[in-house]
């Protein structure tokens, strides 16, 4: 064979040796991610409390049947309001617990009723969260903690390593979620006592916005921010695209025994709705009421609308038919009556919602603090 022939065969014979062989096993890379850090866990023999067996505020109509216990509405309103408004009031918007304990962690374990646990500008923790919140040395409510659920069923540490000594807790439900069962845990051992729920409540009949949309917390929309600094329950009966002064609302308003109510459905309605049916309402819950202040407030403005002229004049224009019904409403001597402009609600420099129509946290502080003063004169 040609020398030249033989190199060209072992060179062809190498190459295909070469790729043919499997290669030699390596040692797998290291780890770089940390371990994820377990939480603390629930002890096998903590002791749950099943907060139906002394109630929740925000629920009315107690003696009347439900289809589920958590509902806003009794079962009968199923025939009588709007489809919308029905499905809607199956929210737990405005619902609080309230207990008493010396417990050093608190738990809790409940069952959501839809899967869908956030919305695109709300996080889960508004949407499906329980906010707990506790009094401080001074009886001054003060935020604790929310846990961000990741599935229907939820169960959890929600506070552990708790200042010794009994303290009074509040756990807001959640605002666009159905509530199935709700229990708080505590140690075993640890002192318990569900309070019961406070009455005659402010009543809020509204929209989206009174329903909480875009809280980041159900703590955090302007309903519970006023229960807080009024030290008051309150009923949060928001429906969100849907608060529009319908009289089959007010029926069963005229069922409750409320310290107020408020009437904040503006952002629903058109001038000509509101018009047409914030008289008639306004006389409907005081042929019953007659007594109680009732609040009427304007809608917010759009945060964006000083730059869109058609936004502003539509504002102005369901403005002007809040006062004038306002106005008509106080000649014809109908007392006890008030009122709340709506410029301001969200603040004037545009920083107070996320989508130009519901509020932030922020937002709803803001509104929250124009509604007060008014409240607090109202309910003198």
């Amino acid at each position: 064979m040609k020398p030249t022939l033989f190199l060209a065969l072992f060179a062809s014979t190498s190459l295909l040796a070469q790729t043919a062989a499997p290669k030699a096993p390596t040692a797998p890379a290291p780890n770089t991610t940390p371990a994820k850090p377990k939480g603390p866990t629930i002890p096998a023999d903590a002791q749950w409390h099943d907060v139906t067996t002394w109630g929740v505020e925000g629920r009315g109509w107690e003696d009347q049947e439900r289809k589920r216990w958590f509902d806003r509405f009794p079962a009968k309103a199923e025939k009588t309001v709007t489809p919308a408004v029905w499905g809607l009031s199956r929210d737990s918007a405005g619902m609080m617990v309230r207990f008493k304990t010396d417990a050093k962690a608190i738990y809790c374990r409940y069952d959501l009723s839809k899967a869908n646990l956030a919305l695109p500008a709300m996080p889960a923790t508004g949407v499906s969260g329980l906010d707990l919140y506790a009094r401080d040395a001074k009886g001054k409510w003060r935020w604790v903690a929310c846990p961000k659920p990741d599935k229907q069923h939820v169960e959890t540490v929600m506070i552990g390593d708790i200042t010794p000594g009994e303290h009074e807790f509040a756990a807001y439900l959640p605002l666009y979620n159905g509530v199935e069962k709700l229990e708080i845990g505590v140690p075993a051992g640890a002192k318990f006592e569900g309070l019961a729920p406070r009455q005659k409540p402010i009543v809020f009949y509204g929209t989206s916005i009174t329903h909480g949309a875009n809280a980041s917390r159900p703590g955090m929309v302007h309903t519970a921010i006023l229960g807080r600094h009024l030290d008051r329950p309150v009923m949060n009966l928001g429906f969100s695209g849907n608060g529009k002064m319908d009289a089959a609302v007010g029926d069963l308003l005229n069922e409750l025994d409320p310290a107020a109510i408020v009437i904040d459905c503006l952002p629903n309605m058109g001038p000509a709705d509101v018009t047409a049916k914030c008289g008639p309402l306004v006389k409907q819950l005081r042929s019953k009421h007659t007594t109680i202040p009732i609040i009427l407030v304007e809608d917010r403005r759009f945060t964006n609308s000083w730059i869109t002229p058609g936004k502003a004049k539509f504002h102005d224009d369901n403005h002007a038919a809040l006062k004038a019904a306002y106005e008509q409403l106080k000649k014809e001597k109908v007392a006890n009556l008030h009122y709340i402009g709506g410029d301001a609600l969200y603040g004037t420099d545009a920083e107070g919602s996320n989508d130009a129509s519901h509020g932030t946290d922020l937002g709803f502080l803001r509104q929250a603090e124009i509604f007060e003063p008014v409240l607090r004169k109202a309910l003198k």
